[in-house]
């Protein structure tokens, strides 16, 4: 009988893996097999339950967060059955047109549905559209209709590659396209405006959507989204931005050259998934250019009066009014699931409904697959798209293709840039790590001396007995490119040493990392210029 698949949350190491296989053992599982990069395993059929298992767990920074049985003799890896397609996609964005090319190389036939705009979030209402925009505010600043003419410059760029990078792959790969409304029937079936199609696989990559909370008066009182902030023409004179992670802070920083005066109000810190130290210099960034920032604040009710938006902030036990005149909402997004028919089919989604996948993308149904933003990953454009190649090969030629999210970069594209990549030094030690951390500010680095702007920092975690990079944060200009050299470092398992003692070019951003793991030995301040 073949394996029961574990979705395992919590491991980064070779050494959690051990943790862990003890743990399972001690419940009872037998032939217990685990991936700690993939945050997978496999036990024996007939094993302990997930209740048994995480009560065998209890106390550690692990969890089992599914269990996969056998795949039945009728999902995807069965030869069993003629379908109409091969592959059917739900979705048009990154992981659908990942998926789709994969299973075309491939050989295999795909159809996609697609009840809106081809293309997704990414080109047409996310990464793409709002990043022209903060490089058009901080080209033209407050000149008269330079909004007007960014959003007419973002509307030209965004029609030009949803046509070069989606519409135009329709033909060249032969995908055939559906427009309508999708609902999943059954493992195999999808009802397409009344019609009903079959597919050897299904890939769910259906996105998400603004989430908006539940906040008196909002609703009445009128908001904008991050998909109707792209269209505004005319700057606001005040702003409030509900929310402080990317979108809140990027589109609040691109108001603000603009010439908005802007609000901040986080629940918690700003950037709360950040260092800490990253959190405290975006906040000082943001108020040096003339903005205020209320940190552990909770927007109790809004209300219109006089042509104003007043926001009731509760903000240390106390309340305040806030007057603006239009309201940012970026609390995160909401996963395109509730009109796809997944409880009547039995795809398991999360409290969120969110779509729960495992090591493999594959959902609790064994021939259904999900990718991207409808899923509980991380919600990135390039994680859709690794999800989604990775899910057709899986789900068409059996294969064992996993995504590894242990080094997985992050970028907030503020002024300065925020990256990280790995742990943070919190989430280090929550996950049982002896750590040592090391920060170097940009004053440090010459490149930040040379540019003129020294508001950032270095950050790198390491673990304390081997030296072993485990995370790195930067708060600087092109901290989004000088990234990628500490996520090449973590997949490789480099210690700080073998940081310190690389290749960095004079006069780069990037030179700040080796700095920052020589700090780990020494006073690099002591240091002269381009010293090993």
């Amino acid at each position: 009988m073949a394996d029961v698949e574990l979705v395992i949350e919590g491991m980064t190491c070779a050494d959690c893996a051990v943790h862990v296989r003890h743990g399972l053992e001690r419940a009872g599982a037998q032939a217990v097999n685990i991936d700690w990069r993939a945050g997978a395993g496999t036990i024996a059929a007939g094993g302990p339950s997930q209740e048994e298992m995480n009560r065998a767990l209890a106390g550690t920074h692990y969890r089992v967060a599914g269990v996969r049985e056998p795949a039945d003799a009728d999902g995807p890896s069965s030869d069993g059955g003629q379908y109409d397609y091969d592959l059917i996609v739900l979705g048009s964005g990154g992981g659908a047109f990942a998926g789709a090319i994969r299973a075309r190389d491939l050989g295999h036939s795909v159809l996609m549905v697609e009840m809106g705009t081809i293309g997704g979030t990414c080109v047409n209402i996310g990464c793409i559209p709002s990043k022209s925009l903060l490089v058009s505010s901080l080209q033209h600043g407050a000149d008269a209709d330079a909004l007007r003419h960014a959003v007419s410059v973002k509307a030209a760029l965004v029609e030009r590659l949803r046509q070069e990078k989606y519409i135009d792959l329709i033909d060249e790969y032969g995908i055939e396209l559906r427009a309508g409304t999708a609902q999943v029937t059954g493992p195999h079936t999808v009802e397409v405006d009344g019609q009903m199609v079959s597919g050897r696989a299904i890939l769910i990559a259906a996105g998400a959507r603004p989430a908006i909370p539940e906040i008196e008066g909002l609703q009445a009182a009128g908001y904008l989204t991050s998909t109707s902030a792209l269209e505004v023409l005319e700057p606001p004179t005040r702003l409030a931005v509900i929310g402080s992670n990317s979108v809140g802070l990027e589109l609040g920083q691109m108001f603000g050259n603009f010439g908005t005066h802007v609000t901040f109000i986080s629940r918690r810190a700003l950037t709360p998934r950040s260092e800490p130290e990253v959190s405290e210099m975006i906040r000082r960034v943001l108020e040096d250019q003339g903005h205020s920032v209320l940190e552990h604040a909770h927007t109790r009710r809004v209300r219109s009066e006089d042509g104003e938006k007043v926001l009731e902030i509760e903000v240390g036990g106390e309340v305040q009014e806030l007057r603006v005149d239009e309201i940012l909402v970026a609390t995160g997004r909401q996963p395109n699931t509730e009109r796809l028919g997944l409880e009547a089919v039995g795809v398991e989604t999360d409290a969120s409904g969110a779509i729960l996948v495992d090591a493999h993308q594959r959902t609790s149904i064994a021939s259904i697959y999900g990718a991207g933003d409808v899923t509980s990953q991380p919600r990135f454009v390039y994680v859709a798209a690794a999800g989604g190649a990775a899910a057709a090969q899986n789900a068409l030629d059996g294969a064992d293709q996993r995504l590894d999210f242990a080094n997985l970069p992050q970028i907030i594209f503020t002024s300065p840039q925020i990256a990280l990549a790995g742990l943070t030094e919190e989430r280090a030690r929550a996950q049982g790590f002896e750590v040592q951390t090391t920060i170097l500010p940009l004053e440090a680095i010459p490149r930040a001396l040379v540019n003129g702007d020294t508001s950032g920092l270095f950050k790198l975690v390491a673990e304390a007995d081997t030296g072993r990079l485990l995370g790195a944060s930067i708060i600087a200009d092109a901290a989004g490119e000088v990234i990628q050299t500490a996520v090449l470092a973590i997949k490789a398992g480099m210690t700080v040493t073998d940081l310190a003692s690389s290749w960095a070019p004079y006069l780069t951003m990037a030179e700040g990392l080796k700095l920052a793991a020589q700090t780990f030995g020494r006073d690099v301040s002591k240091l002269s210029c381009c010293a090993a």
